[in-house]
Order: structure tokens, then sequence, then C-alpha cells
């Protein structure tokens, strides 16, 4: 008998977590400074109740935890703990597959800056452990059954 592949696969299991467009979506508006549910709320455009249930999935998940107001206010800031952190490079990739396949050339998009030179992020690319580039062709996973 075979078990579900899937009960053994990393991105079964973060798709889990974050596999739905509004948990991705609340991650990046965390990267972005947003801390508030109305801010989220505004900047996503969600039902109260979507958001709440997400937030709350988020948390549940460790990827967000929930703080008193960093300004003293009786609200609470959503803040990414280390593991949602982690998700950076995910968001990045999925920022610059979307740059790369689902614009027009030309056509007006937000763009990721860093900080120290104002310059757009290099692509992020699967490398081995001596650091040479990695195409899918050149991995192979390894399932728990096969030893």
């Amino acid at each position: 008998m075979h078990d579900d592949p899937n009960l053994t696969c990393p991105v079964a299991r973060a798709l889990e977590v974050v596999g739905d467009r509004w948990s991705l979506l609340l991650v990046r508006d965390a990267f972005d400074g947003i801390r508030r549910f109305g801010d989220f709320q505004r900047s996503l455009g969600m039902s109260r109740s979507m958001l709440s249930q997400r937030l709350q999935a988020l948390q549940a998940a460790g990827v967000l935890v929930q703080q008193p107001a960093a300004d003293g206010s009786r609200y609470h800031d959503y803040v990414l703990t280390a593991q949602g952190q982690a998700l950076f490079a995910l968001v990045v990739a999925l920022r610059q597959w979307g740059e790369g396949f689902l614009f027009a050339e030309g056509e007006p998009r937000s763009q990721l800056l860093a900080l120290a030179d104002g310059r757009p992020l290099a692509p992020l690319l699967p490398r081995d452990a001596d650091g040479q580039v990695l195409e899918a062709s050149a991995t192979h996973v390894v399932r728990p059954d096969e030893g």
C-alpha cells in the first residue's frame, strides 16, 4: 500500500500553510510594512471575516504573531515570525517569475529594490552545495519509501 505522497512532500505541506492567494498576499504586505488589521483590509480589499480567518491560520501555523501595537495604542500589530521571515525568498521568487512572464514590455509594475544601492535584486536561482546554478533536470527527489 502506498501512502499519499503529499504527506511526505515539503511543497505540499508548505502549500497547506501559504498556498492560497490571500495568505501569500498577507505575507507580502507584512514584508511591505503593513501591521494592522484595517491596513491589511484596505490593501487587499477582502472581507473582515476572510481576513480574520487567514490571519488566524497564519498565526496558528507560526508565520505571524499578534503583538500589542508598537505605538502603545489599543490596537494589535501582526508581525512576521522567523518562520514568516523565511518566506522572503518565496515572495521574491514569485515576484521575479511574475515580472518575467506576466507583464508586457514597458507595462508599469511595482519594483523591489535593494536599500543599499537602489538596484533590482539579482534573479533567484537554485544552486548546489558548491554554488553552481542548477536546472530542474539536474535534480532528483528521493521519497522516504525509496530509501
